[in-house]
């Protein structure tokens, strides 16, 4: 594995589920790994899990952390090629990403979709950049349209909690105030892929994910119908993908409710965070014992351990 960019990467996703689970156990086992490395973390947009959660994987590592906030401390940087920068951009991608190489072994990235140029977003300028300049491996802490450390997280939690049978999950859309990526709900479908489960999204009108993405995979507008009998309910907001970045509803009507969540198999609750509450979920939702919300972001921590670990034994 060169880069971490999406799940696409790992070399064997079943083997990389499995250590993440053993690392829980015994989190230090190879505290000695990171020995004479160096971490980057590199963020263009804010975080708490994504940062919190990869530094301690680090520690338990042995891997020591630099963290730069690019948003507030750094030089703006320009990604187009043959540009002449004569704009507020000071400094170019190309002379970046080599020089973070000389202070990194790895470098860490967080950057948020713009929401208004889909064929932009969609080539992850920013990964894709640092990738193709720097000369050490680019691991995505959230890209413009993936998420791959919180699906392995979401893969650790439901394989924790799967009843004895195979069970089903459903990914629900729900409202928010302001347009979101799509890039947890993308990478959580091609997790699911992965998983031995069956697997329905249900969604609004207007609001289906990339079909490239969800090809061969039940969709649905009936969410009420898409939970019955559900193991797991995992809810997250995404803006339009075909009226790209636009948001066409804000009613409630796909809030997840106690009384929805009572149409499922003594469903377990799921959702990235942060959640807006009783906007995406009902406070019922999230003070439930069925609630898993603390219990992925704890996996956070093994998600990236498992990542890292794998990247520092292939350099």
């Amino acid at each position: 594995m060169k880069h971490f960019i999406t799940l696409a990467d790992l070399p064997n996703f079943e083997q990389t589920l499995e250590l993440a689970m053993d690392l829980k156990k015994n989190p230090t086992q190879s505290d000695g790994l990171g020995k004479g490395k160096t971490l980057g973390l590199l963020f263009f947009n804010p975080s708490l899990r994504t940062r919190l959660s990869t530094q301690k994987a680090a520690q338990n590592l042995g891997l020591p952390t630099m963290v730069m906030n690019f948003s507030q401390e750094s030089w703006a940087l320009e990604f187009e090629d043959g540009t002449k920068m004569s704009g507020l951009r000071s400094e170019h991608v190309k002379e970046a990403a080599n020089v973070v190489s000389q202070y990194c072994d790895m470098v860490a990235i967080r950057a948020f979709a713009s929401l208004t140029d889909k064929e932009k977003d969609e080539a992850e300028i920013v990964l894709r950049s640092f990738a193709k300049y720097a000369s050490v491996p680019i691991i995505n802490m959230e890209s413009a349209t993936a998420h791959p450390l919180q699906a392995l997280a979401d893969a650790i939690t439901i394989e924790e909690f799967k009843p004895n049978h195979k069970p089903k999950v459903v990914l629900s859309w729900a409202p928010h105030p302001k347009a979101l990526p799509h890039a947890v709900g993308n990478s959580f479908t091609q997790m699911m892929k992965n998983m031995d489960a069956d697997f329905v999204i249900a969604h609004p009108q207007g609001y289906a994910l990339n079909p490239k993405i969800t090809e061969r995979i039940e969709c649905t507008t009936d969410q009420e119908k898409a939970l019955e009998d559900a193991d797991f309910v995992y809810t997250k907001n995404w803006c339009s993908y075909d009226f790209y970045g636009q948001i066409l509803r804000t009613d409630d009507q796909w809030m997840i409710t106690p009384d929805k969540m009572e149409l499922t198999n003594n469903g377990k609750f799921m959702h990235c965070l942060p959640i807006r509450r009783n906007i995406v979920a009902a406070d019922g939702v999230l003070d439930s014992p069925r609630s898993l919300v603390i219990q992925q972001s704890q996996n956070r921590i093994y998600s990236a351990q498992a990542v890292l670990m794998q990247l520092l034994k292939n350099g």
